[in-house]
């Protein structure tokens, strides 16, 4: 954010604000102070601060402080809480799941990482937790606004619901949501597409013809249904092998995780 948020009429209107809020808790202000206090919160929005004002007014008990003020308006900026933070971090263990976390939670998540991995999911909690707040307290205190991003999981159908959710919580702008969700659509049934229902379903197209794949495809095909069929003569070692396969790329995802932090944390 920057100080251009508010104009000059705003900033003087804010003081009033601020002057008439301590008033109605029982407290006389120097406008003098509520002009300074209204330059300090002049790089929020305006309704944000008339609504921090408010929530003083029913909140708070005592005389009105500029900690007061800014808690409320720096608690409404969209970041989740601790608890939802960790929650949101625990999802990226699931490489089918699409996420949609911010600059924040990635940060903790790698900070928390090599607790993890030991096994000590407590320790774990408890170390993201701390980095979390850490940082986060960090980001508000520099008045930089949250910032959510999307880490694409493999299940596709996943990924639609979660960039839905998150714009439907105005996490991610509408526009980019939809640009998401256009780049997720399904692609129209082609005559391949058809051919490949035809094979599954061990039927033609319902017209009564089999629409028969391209010869580039017809290989390719074979070549997964020769990979199916060894896979389910694989031997109990060779199903190890699998998993041991599956578990790095899960591992490989998390490293990505981690180096995007890394690099977020050398820009702050």
């Amino acid at each position: 954010m920057n100080t251009s948020e508010m104009n000059d009429q705003q900033v003087a209107g804010l003081a009033a604000a601020i002057c008439a809020t301590a008033e109605a808790m029982g407290q006389e202000m120097n406008p003098g102070t509520a002009a300074m206090m209204a330059e300090d919160l002049c790089a929020y929005p305006v309704p944000v601060v008339k609504a921090a004002l408010k929530a003083c007014r029913f909140e708070v008990k005592g005389k009105l402080a500029m900690a007061d003020i800014l808690q409320r308006v720096q608690t409404s900026d969209g970041r989740p809480g601790k608890d939802e933070a960790w929650a949101i971090a625990m999802t990226t263990n699931d490489e089918y799941e699409t996420v949609v976390l911010t600059d924040e939670i990635q940060l903790a998540l790698a900070a928390a990482k090599p607790i993890l991995d030991g096994g000590d999911k407590i320790g774990a909690r408890m170390a993201f937790i701390d980095a979390y707040q850490r940082f986060v307290s960090q980001a508000r205190e520099d008045a930089k606004p949250v910032n959510w991003h999307v880490s694409v999981g493999f299940d596709s159908s996943r990924r639609i619901q979660a960039v839905t959710k998150a714009m439907e919580l105005k996490r991610i702008p509408r526009e980019h949501a939809q640009k998401y969700l256009a780049d997720l659509s399904v692609e129209p049934v082609t005559e391949d597409g058809r051919a490949i229902a035809g094979l599954l379903t061990g039927t033609g197209t319902g017209t009564g013809t089999v629409t028969r794949p391209a010869p580039a495809l017809r290989e390719k095909l074979e070549l997964v249904k020769s990979s199916m069929l060894e896979m389910r003569a694989a031997s109990a070692e060779k199903k190890d092998e699998m998993r041991i396969e599956a578990a790095n790329e899960l591992a490989d995802r998390r490293a990505l995780l981690i180096k995007q932090a890394q690099e977020l944390e050398q820009r702050t």
